[in-house]
């Protein structure tokens, strides 16, 4: 099994982007969330939160893993409350937590706004 080697460094080099990419669900995404996809094979995580067809224009998407359980919450902002949160009853998400922006409809890493 290929270990899936991702880090927080791989993400902040990451600062605007050159193409957009649609998912199944038609949630257009950056060239970072791209790498972070392909990287740590989480096609799925852009999945879920395309999914939930929000009509927020700034939505501050947070993954945390403990262990091989995850939970995925959305906020308007990183202190609001919480509007969406889904058990992810397993994932081998390589990082403990991340956080993703959806900006008008198009989801990116926190560099990249």
């Amino acid at each position: 099994m290929e270990t899936k080697l991702l880090q927080q460094s791989d993400l902040d080099q990451f600062t605007g982007t050159e193409n957009y990419y649609k998912s199944f669900l038609g949630l257009l995404y950056t060239d970072g969330i791209a790498f972070m996809a392909e990287k740590a094979g989480a096609y799925w995580l852009i999945d879920a939160i395309a999914s939930y067809h929000r009509k927020e224009h700034f939505q501050v998407w947070t993954l945390r893993r403990a262990f091989s359980v995850g939970t995925l919450v959305m906020r308007e902002d990183t202190n609001a409350s919480v509007l969406v949160r889904q058990r992810i009853h397993y994932t081998d998400f390589p990082l403990v937590q991340i956080k993703l922006y959806v900006v008008d409809g198009v989801l990116m890493l926190p560099s990249e706004y």
